[in-house]
């Protein structure tokens, strides 16, 4: 849900048609959902902080799942930042949200150390908790947020962004790769014993 929401804010159409707060509060709830898909990666599935005896894999896989929380918790405090200002002053020129660049870094330190448990996936507390499909697009959906970034810079000369084009291309693609790894690393739910016994069977 977050990655959809990030992908219609950075769509031109879009942006025209709900109007300038909108396109913010689009951007705010998709960091929002960002947020509370890492909190239950870091604090949910088992992981518990790096002790002395904790091999390699497991570290990396911590920090990254740690580094991406704190990174979506920077683009909760950017888009919002964007929002009061666009309830502020909707007509203002350049009012809206741009890539946050310290939380894509932070997205791209995270992917870095997702690849190298990836790496030694089978060494890991769940080897299913990494793939590589996963991990290889979550690195690429973070080289693209950072892309946006970079061409989200204002030029001090002339108050224009780098590129506004590369801006909401690279946040529409870094979506696009977020989404489909998400989707893609689903996984069922196995039933349990109870669950496929016969009623009135022991």
């Amino acid at each position: 849900m977050g990655s959809l929401c990030f992908l219609a804010g950075s769509l031109p159409f879009y942006a025209d048609w709900a109007g300038t707060v909108w396109t913010n509060v689009t951007f705010f709830v998709g960091s929002i959902f960002f947020t509370l898909a890492a909190l239950i990666q870091l604090v949910l599935s088992g992981r518990r902080p790096p002790r002395g005896d904790t091999n390699r894999a497991d570290r990396a896989d911590w920090w990254a799942a740690a580094i991406q929380f704190a990174g979506t918790l920077l683009f909760n405090v950017s888009t919002l930042g964007a929002l009061l200002a666009a309830i502020a002053r909707p007509d203002a020129v350049g009012v809206g949200w741009r890539p946050d660049a310290w939380g894509s870094a932070a997205f791209l330190i995270s992917s870095a150390l997702g690849v190298a448990a990836t790496r030694e996936r089978e060494r890991l507390w769940d080897r299913d908790a990494r793939t590589w499909h996963g991990t290889g697009l979550n690195m690429l959906g973070s080289i693209a947020f950072g892309v946006s970034a970079v061409a989200a810079y204002v030029v001090p000369s002339t108050g224009d962004l780098v590129s506004e084009r590369w801006t909401n291309l690279g946040t529409a693609i870094g979506a696009i790769c977020f989404f489909t790894a998400a989707v893609l690393s689903r996984r069922e739910i196995p039933a349990t014993d109870s669950a496929l016994r016969v009623p009135g069977q022991r």
